[in-house]
């Protein structure tokens, strides 16, 4: 029975929570009826019908109904009767189970956070199983416990991989089953606001990855929803045409439907709005505005364009201080211009034109074989003239699976914790955080987790232990990088000039600077090379002494390092390499130097 006091048309598509009962509301244009059963009805479908308009959206208000009820809803198209989960369900038992009521309402505390700048981000990728050691607890509440350990690390956001409901127990989370419900088996929706709640206390963001180019294609409830389809293709949630195919299956959301656009825009207010988490990384945008891999314009989507459009233009008005990220990889910088522009409106991009140079760079099995210039090109490299509109990294869950491997493991698959292993790993901590842009770790970077990434394995956290010294190379890295001492300005700033390359003996030397002077301009210099180089010359940008503040062949990181001491330096008025200074250095085997002047 309807209470007239309540009119269930008035509230969003789902379940909506009152004191006096549950409203339901589900779109299914091609139903005939459509029931609600659950828990409170004892599973009969007899009992509570819903109303349908010319819409197609079908609504009922059921006084019986409370938080914590299983239910599904029964959808009956000419002869076929068809159980279906709510897509819009934000808790279910599995992904082949039930929906369950719940409500949004949690307890923040009203806890002070504010995401840094983005030239101040440090972003630690994590996958929610395998990240924490186990410990009894869910996995998002087990992250919980690892969050101190980040926090001393400089981690200031965390980028957790997918957590929609996913067939089984364990995956990547780039097949969602049910796109607004966390996944059960990592704790479900409370475990994570207890973990967005506690990573802002200790002073972490939280990003999301979420995936919008297909659903599924497993366990998917949403396919042929209400019983129509055509062309065999998914039905109402779904292209049925030569739009639907995608690496995955012919699963692409039909971004030309209203229902459709609007599905996957709340669905990332949600993510903002209830949960409070600090970004949104977009999984494979490549997928959203093309149909193919390939970049065929014959095969664009402009809807998939404007509903990024729209969705990102929206989280910028209405939260603008979250980051919003792409993962596109085709160095396309109409991404992050703005919509005004042309552009997607994304704050930044994952970037192939790091990444990928980079680890080529450093897992060449000889010196000779190394390129200085396509390091240079890494280095100058941006989009719209802002650097930190790229997201940089050596290592990602796409970078070092299946049959890819972490950095030690591709610079020496038969000794991966070995010299050359840890030496060259390093060399490229020193690029990621001397380097233009907004760099990122992957779980276990830091400590020289080798092999391969799987959903299976967790972390070795024994490692932490083991390679304590390579832990406190990555928090120095990240202090300079993010300017805590006041001393190193210019890894904070948008300016870079590549002013020495000697490919001969494998050595690099730049200046990143934001407004230069003391305390801002920073000279990095890297050895790519097996030899120490010794009483050898770099340009300066100004004389003086330069303190030396980071030198990665320190043994305090490594026994294994060569422990080359370099020391401060003294720039003379002698120029070089376009400087109008230089100064004599002295550079230990595959190494980084940090320089800087002032106290």
């Amino acid at each position: 029975m309807q209470t007239a006091a309540i009119d269930p048309t008035q509230y969003p598509l789902g379940s909506n929570i009152l004191e006096e009962g549950t409203v339901f509301r589900v779109w299914a244009p091609n139903a005939d009826k459509v029931s609600v059963i659950g828990d409170f009805n004892k599973w009969d479908a007899s009992v509570h019908t819903l109303e349908g308009s010319e819409e197609g959206v079908w609504s009922i208000f059921v006084a019986e109904a409370k938080e914590g009820d299983e239910y599904k809803y029964l959808i009956t198209n000419g002869e076929n009767e068809m159980e279906r989960i709510d897509p819009r369900a934000i808790e279910v038992t599995n992904s082949t189970g039930n929906a369950i009521i719940r409500s949004q309402e949690f307890d923040w505390h009203e806890t002070e956070f504010q995401m840094p700048p983005h030239n101040q981000l440090v972003i630690y990728e994590l996958h929610a199983k395998t990240f924490p050691e186990e410990s009894g607890k869910s996995c998002l509440d087990a992250i919980i416990d690892k969050l101190p350990y980040l926090a001393g690390l400089g981690i200031n956001a965390i980028e957790v991989m997918p957590l929609a409901e996913f067939p089984g127990d364990n995956s990547w989370g780039y097949n969602p089953s049910h796109p607004y419900a966390v996944e059960s088996s990592y704790g479900g929706p409370l475990a994570l606001k207890r973990l967005v709640q506690a990573a802002h206390k200790n002073g972490i963001g939280v990003i999301l990855d979420v995936v919008y180019n297909h659903f599924g294609p497993g366990d998917l409830d949403l396919w042929k929803f209400d019983g129509w389809s055509e062309n065999d293709g998914g039905g109402i949630y779904f292209y049925n045409d030569w739009k639907a195919e995608t690496p995955w299956g012919a699963t692409r959301p039909d971004y030309g439907r209203d229902e459709v656009r609007s599905y996957i825009f709340d669905n990332a207010m949600m993510w903002l709005k209830d949960y409070r988490v600090d970004g949104l990384r977009y999984d494979a945008t490549l997928l959203i505005r093309n149909v193919n891999e390939d970049e065929d314009p014959s095969n664009e989507i402009p809807e998939g364009w404007s509903l990024v459009q729209w969705i990102n233009g929206e989280i910028r008005k209405q939260f603008p201080e979250r980051i919003i990220i792409a993962e596109d990889l085709k160095s396309n910088a109409a991404l992050t211009k703005s919509a005004l522009a042309g552009g997607a409106d994304f704050h930044a991009q994952w970037d192939a034109n790091f990444v990928f140079p980079i680890r080529d760079q450093l897992t060449k099995a000889e010196d000779d074989w190394r390129s200085l210039e396509d390091v240079r090109k890494t280095l100058l490299f941006h989009y719209n003239d802002d650097v930190f509109q790229r997201i940089i990294y050596t290592e990602s869950h796409d970078e070092v699976a299946q049959e890819k491997a972490r950095v030690p493991q591709e610079v020496q698959d038969d000794n991966a914790t070995g010299y050359f292993a840890q030496k060259l790993s390093c060399l490229g901590a020193g690029l990621l955080f001397t380097c233009p842009g907004v760099p990122m770790i992957f779980q276990g970077q830091e400590f020289l987790q080798g092999g391969s990434f799987s959903d299976e394995f967790p972390l070795e956290w024994t490692r932490a232990e083991q390679f304590s010294g390579l832990i406190q190379m990555y928090h120095d890295l990240i202090h300079l990088r993010q300017n805590r001492d006041m001393k190193t300005g210019g890894l904070c700033g948008q300016g870079v000039i590549v002013h020495h390359i000697n490919e001969e003996q494998n050595v690099i030397a730049f200046q990143r600077f934001s407004t230069h002077g003391v305390g801002d301009d920073v000279i990095v210099v890297c050895n790519l090379s097996h030899e120490e180089r010794d009483g050898y010359r770099i340009g300066m940008p100004s004389g003086g002494e330069w303190k030396l503040r980071f030198n990665s062949d320190a043994k305090l990181y490594s026994e294994l390092f060569n422990d080359v001491p370099s020391h401060d330096i003294q720039a003379d008025g002698e120029g070089q390499d376009g400087m109008p200074h230089s100064a004599l250095i002295r550079i230990g085997p595959y190494s980084t130097l940090i320089y800087s002047q002032g106290e």
